[in-house]
């Protein structure tokens, strides 16, 4: 990196702003499926973005050639950019101040994934498959682990440099069962457990003997009666409490897609910027942060992609939208606050705003007093399917486990649970939200935006939440 870092340093242009960003990427996947290891997926990735701001314009030009050569042809082409687009961007860069930050940050490893072989590390995952074949209506099952490992240095013109490492695992555990024209399916964590750090996630998460406890609750779901339909309490586990959280606020909070950037790709969002500090987004028990800083979760980090310094963030406070996603870029677009969530997915992306860790803070409500608050209605567990408008508000979600709710206690399991709802009228319906022991940090690790597409991890954590008077129905979604 010195030697980069010299390169960059010999060919700054006389610009207002310019930086070099890098990004070395190691991922390997593991699986095994019916009892056989598939064969082992690894991927090495290397390279840089370089960024150009001069008199009002802006450009960027990624680069895997980390010669001198290809860095100085990177940066001529980004700086041609930047004089193209002079007054014709939708902001006027001429006084725009991008940071120059130092610092760094690690994720926390204990057990580090090399420290396993790969004969080790398939053994685990042949244990749990073994464990999920347990009757013969058990017809697909894997198991998986995906690690990642990511460095990053960000040098500026002007002595910013920012190190970043960060390493995370992606365990799964998939089961499906059969019986005629009824298939079910169980899966850990509904979209997985990712979390930051190493194979000490494995104990941390309980993967051990998962295996067995999906396959049961699988066949459980082929005796088991359909969803019933009807208006009623819904209570949420924090593996679909996640997802309603990403896509009905999540998403609509994302700053450029207010703007209008994402309408031709993924749609709009019924928020618009006079709804900050006026709209009344959910009920006072609902509180939502940007927090780069929750111990574990997958986009922690110390500054984003554009050297902005990340703290925790209030985008919901008492049920009051406060706050939108939105970078530096964005912010001054908008002329609204926002937080560091500029990210870009690789070295060959440029950063744009997007969701990094996103919370539900946890509430006073114990799990029991949040099901003995109910006298009718129903539980539900793992997302199987989701389907929202191109303005993130009407939406209708498919889960994968469901439980009624008779008189404060958990009765009959129903298979194809769904619900359906309004984003702006579901959160005011929020009646209880779980205290810190039913709250669980989880993550997405593909959620897409930007053209090109860019698919990014996200960091969840929320507790068990009480909904009134929702939509729930049976059937496949």
């Amino acid at each position: 990196m010195q030697a980069i870092k010299q390169r960059f340093q010999q060919i700054i242009p006389k610009v207002d702003f310019c930086s070099l960003r890098y990004v070395e990427k190691r991922s390997e996947i593991l699986s095994v499926r019916q009892n056989i290891a598939e064969p082992p997926l690894r991927r090495d990735d290397v390279g840089v973005m370089i960024t150009v701001i001069d008199q009002g314009g802006l450009g960027y030009a990624a680069t895997s050639n980390l010669s001198q050569t290809g860095l100085r042809e990177a940066v001529t082409q980004a700086c041609d950019w930047a004089h193209r687009s002079r007054g014709r961007m939708v902001v006027d860069f001429t006084n725009f101040t991008m940071p120059h930050s130092r610092g760094d940050y690690a994720t926390v490893v204990s057990k580090p994934w090399e420290s396993l072989g790969l004969g080790e590390k398939l053994d685990l995952l042949y244990q749990e498959a073994a464990n999920c074949q347990i009757h013969q209506t058990i017809v697909d099952w894997k198991t998986m682990l995906w690690s990642v490992q990511t460095e990053q240095w960000y040098f500026t013109n002007e002595g910013g440099e920012i190190h970043q490492t960060t390493q995370y695992l992606v365990p799964n555990i998939r089961v499906v069962a059969n019986a005629g024209a009824d298939t079910q399916y169980r899966t850990l964590g509904g979209h997985g457990y990712g979390r930051q750090g190493g194979l000490e996630v494995l104990e941390q998460i309980g993967f051990y003997g998962k295996g067995r406890q999906l396959a049961e609750e699988a066949l459980q779901l082929l005796e088991a009666p359909n969803c019933p339909m009807g208006c009623m309490a819904l209570l949420l586990a924090p593996d679909q409490m996640i997802l309603q959280l990403h896509e009905s606020i999540g998403h609509p909070l994302e700053l450029d897609r207010i703007l209008g950037d994402e309408r031709n790709y993924a749609g709009t969002s019924f928020v618009t910027p006079e709804m900050f500090g006026n709209y009344q987004y959910g009920s006072e028990l609902l509180n939502v942060t940007y927090d780069p800083s929750v111990a574990g979760e997958l986009a922690n980090y110390q500054f984003d992609d554009e050297g902005m310094p990340a703290q925790k963030v209030y985008l919901i406070r008492e049920g009051m939208l406060l706050t939108p996603l939105g970078g530096l870029m964005s912010q001054a677009r908008a002329g609204l606050p926002g937080v560091a969530n500029a990210r870009a997915a690789s070295w060959n992306r440029p950063p744009i705003d997007r969701m990094a860790n996103l919370n539900i803070e946890p509430g006073n409500s114990s799990w029991q007093a949040q099901l003995s608050a109910i006298e009718t209605g129903i539980f539900m567990q793992s997302n199987s399917s989701w389907s929202i408008d191109d303005s993130r508000n009407k939406f209708q979600f498919g889960c994968e486990w469901g439980q009624l709710i008779k008189n404060g206690e958990l009765t009959q399991v129903v298979k194809n649970p769904n619900y359906r709802g309004i984003s702006a009228t579901f959160w005011r319906n929020l009646k209880q939200v779980g205290n810190q022991d039913t709250f669980e940090v989880l993550g997405v690790t593909n959620c897409g935006k930007g053209e090109p597409n860019q698919a990014i991890q996200v960091g969840h954590a929320a507790p068990t939440c009480v909904f009134a008077n929702v939509d729930v129905f049976g059937g496949a979604a």
